[in-house]
């Protein structure tokens, strides 16, 4: 069998297994409602556009107005000729929204955690995942295990007494590492921030934390997990993003003490060999940050209309997993039942994803609701009666 129909049996099967992946393509904003190719409008409950900046007035003319004064894009990287001043001032405004001394921008925040491991770790360290660990994180320890021979650690999700088991045996490493999520993408739950840090001190750890899915979300005034803990400048690493909440367009982050940053862009091979986050990217997430800043009430609307739309659910007889962030999975066991719900929302005029393995373990398939402070609370209701339709068409209500 030649190469591309070995490929094609093979993608037959995921249609044959119900599991087959269709792309849905917009022809407008992203927001809380936008139009669909071939479906016309439907409420949006699966983007990341946490804030609802991604059609903000100001973020959009940020980016046209780069576009103006600096180009299309960097055509270089960073330590050749591909270091815009957009690029400082954006970094300047990351390291002091998450409450670091220094930020580095990526093209991506699975950049920022592919650069992060195999740059800082050796045969001598060691870093230790919690179990649920976003794909960019495994991927980074598993290329830092591959490149330098570090040695690596798992702990059960959210198990304190097993990280510390961890990091006891870990005792004759030069550098331990706690890599952790701040929100958990596919859970919506929240690390356990207090306890990791306790932790790292008492064992003379370092803590790494992606708070992709927590910026501009968690805390008062959504600077992520270390405010909402009350933590504000206690967390040793800070990877982001700045394709959800700020802005949603592309490109990611690493913060913490300025040695770090500058070892990164020495060494760090995503940054070395790409190029740089395009000035148009850069100017437009800056935007986000500011507009964030200068509007906590976005941070406010976020959970209100988290807790409604949970409460609601359970109101109606779903069992989401329980939580206190925009992230409200439903639990529906395989695989193809979650596409079947999904295309049937869709078919409703709500769009929400359906994941199933290997985004999540086999017989964890969910639909993942994602809410944003751009939802009116008629949209929520709209999405809140299909989802009443179809959950009794499929008997889980």
């Amino acid at each position: 069998m030649s190469f591309a129909a070995r490929l094609s049996a093979e993608l037959q099967q995921f249609q044959h297994d119900g599991i087959y992946k269709r792309l849905n393509y917009l022809a407008s904003p992203q927001g809380a409602r936008v139009t669909m190719e071939g479906r016309g409008e439907v409420v949006i409950l699966s983007s990341n556009n946490y804030l609802g900046l991604c059609n903000v007035p100001q973020v959009v003319q940020a980016g046209k107005d780069a576009l103006d004064r600096y180009g299309a894009g960097t055509g270089s990287v960073r330590f050749i000729c591909g270091t815009f001043t957009v690029h400082r001032a954006l970094e300047q405004a990351l390291a002091r929204f998450v409450g670091c001394e220094s930020s580095l921008s990526y093209v991506s925040c699975w950049n920022a955690n592919e650069g992060l491991c195999p740059t800082l770790l050796s045969e001598q360290d060691i870093v230790i995942s919690d179990q649920l660990n976003h794909a960019s994180i495994i991927d980074s320890i598993r290329l830092a295990k591959a490149i330098t021979k570090c040695q690596t650690a798992v702990y059960k999700h959210s198990d304190m007494t097993d990280l510390e088991d961890r990091l006891k045996a870990a005792a004759g490493t030069r550098l331990r590492v706690i890599f952790t999520d701040g929100i958990f993408s596919m859970e919506g739950d929240i690390a356990r921030l207090p306890d990791i840090v306790a932790l790292a001190r008492k064992y003379d750890a370092v803590v790494a934390m992606d708070d992709s899915h927590a910026t501009g979300v968690l805390g008062k005034t959504g600077r992520g997990t270390a405010e909402h803990f009350g933590m504000l400048g206690q967390v040793d690493i800070i990877t982001s993003t700045l394709g959800k909440a700020l802005g949603g367009a592309a490109g990611g982050f690493t913060a913490g003490p300025a040695s770090l940053t500058d070892y990164l862009t020495q060494r760090s091979r995503p940054q070395l060999f790409s190029n740089a986050l395009p000035p148009t990217v850069a100017a437009s997430a800056l935007a986000a940050v500011q507009y964030a800043e200068g509007h906590p009430e976005l941070v406010t609307r976020l959970h209100e209309n988290a807790k409604y739309f949970r409460g609601r659910l359970i109101e109606l007889g779903f069992k989401p997993l329980p939580g206190e962030t925009p992230i409200v999975p439903v639990i529906l066991g395989e695989t193809s039942k979650a596409i079947q719900m999904s295309e049937m929302l869709l078919a409703q005029g709500v769009f929400v994803t359906g994941f199933g393995y290997p985004v999540v373990p086999q017989g964890h398939a969910r639909v993942r609701c994602q809410i944003s402070a751009a939802h009116s609370r008629d949209d929520l209701d709209f999405a809140l009666d299909a989802f009443k339709k179809v959950g009794s068409r499929l008997g889980l209500i």
